[in-house]
């Protein structure tokens, strides 16, 4: 009755332009991050990324200087452009078709969510924008997710999400929603694997399955 859609790595390639940033800013300041720390970070909030870099440089760091940093590396990549992922557009079209709601659900802010997608015109064609600040806990935790209903008067049980995060598949599992994950960075493991419908190699293929599922209701 709904899909709730990621935004970083699920509607916009954005999460390798963290990772770069992420990793240069920590090579730049002499402490090189492995990249299995910053994969831990994908899909989570942002005082939970602010703990995981604390953990690598230290009690000691300015963690407001750091992420400024980080955020100037970010943007300096995103005013060059950022592609939406393969796929958005024609899920976006049939989900116009099937007059199905749909939200966006995410960690960052909705400062960052203009940032990311305003250019490419498609924000208003969510019914709902659910990002940091909407919710009292991130994911892994359900309450974007059951927000999200919420604010499209949807059961959760009938809600589809899509994501490209471990954490993200998490918390729309704990939300007690349907789950199918569209990797970006991250690989699907045993567990996610369990807590998911499917595993779709991209949004095209999300839209093929939900073409499927049209063509068997009407049977």
């Amino acid at each position: 009755e709904a899909v709730l859609f990621d935004m970083d790595g699920l509607l916009v390639d954005t999460e390798s332009v963290y990772r770069d940033a992420i990793l240069a800013e920590a090579e730049a300041r002499g402490s090189p991050m492995p990249l299995s720390l910053f994969l831990q970070m994908v899909g989570l909030p942002a005082h939970a990324c602010d703990d995981l870099a604390t953990s690598h440089f230290g009690a000691e760091v300015d963690l407001a200087v750091y992420n400024s940093d980080v955020d100037a590396r970010v943007k300096e990549r995103l005013d060059a452009g950022v592609a939406l992922k393969p796929g958005v557009i024609e899920l976006l079209d049939l989900l116009d078709e099937l007059n199905m709601p749909r939200a966006i659900v995410t960690s960052s802010s909705h400062a960052t969510v203009e940032a990311h997608l305003g250019r490419s015109g498609i924000v208003p064609r969510f019914n709902a924008v659910i990002a940091r600040g909407d919710y009292t806990r991130g994911k892994p935790h359900p309450d974007p997710f059951l927000r999200a209903a919420g604010m499209l008067q949807r059961n959760p049980t009938h809600c589809l999400v899509l994501e490209d995060s471990h954490n993200g598949i998490r918390a729309a599992h704990a939300a007690g929603m349907i789950a199918i994950m569209v990797p970006d960075l991250l690989e699907p493991t045993e567990e996610i694997h369990g807590l998911c419908l499917a595993v779709a190699e991209t949004l095209h293929d999300v839209r093929d399955g939900l073409l499927r599922w049209r063509g068997s209701q009407r049977r």
